[in-house]
């Protein structure tokens, strides 16, 4: 099962998806700017083999639903996600705040 709907945080609105697999779930907040996702985001994978995509990303762990991927905190960011202000260990709505439009 996958679903998609608008998450607020603070005035802003973001897009929330969760896909429901096998023993797992994937957890998104993302808008137009950039991202935070649970565990199964490779941020390495970002920051070295795909490090000419400026992306915008950071993951939380040990969450498994939307609500507890806003009131986590970034495990690891991407290099690009630095440069608004993201830092390890930041609270995910801060960041998302950081990105907002």
């Amino acid at each position: 099962m996958m679903e998609v709907k608008p998450v607020k945080v603070d005035d802003h609105t973001f897009i929330a998806i969760t896909v429901k697999l096998p023993y797992t779930t994937l957890l998104v907040i993302a808008n137009e700017i950039g991202y935070v996702m649970c565990g199964a985001l490779d941020v390495d994978l970002l920051n070295e083999k795909l490090s000419d995509r400026p992306v915008v990303a950071g993951r939380a762990v040990g969450v498994r639903t939307i609500d507890d991927l806003l009131d986590a905190k970034l495990e690891k960011i991407t290099n690009t996600a630095q440069s608004y202000g993201w830092e390890k260990n930041m609270e995910v709505k801060k960041a998302l705040l950081l990105i907002a439009e």
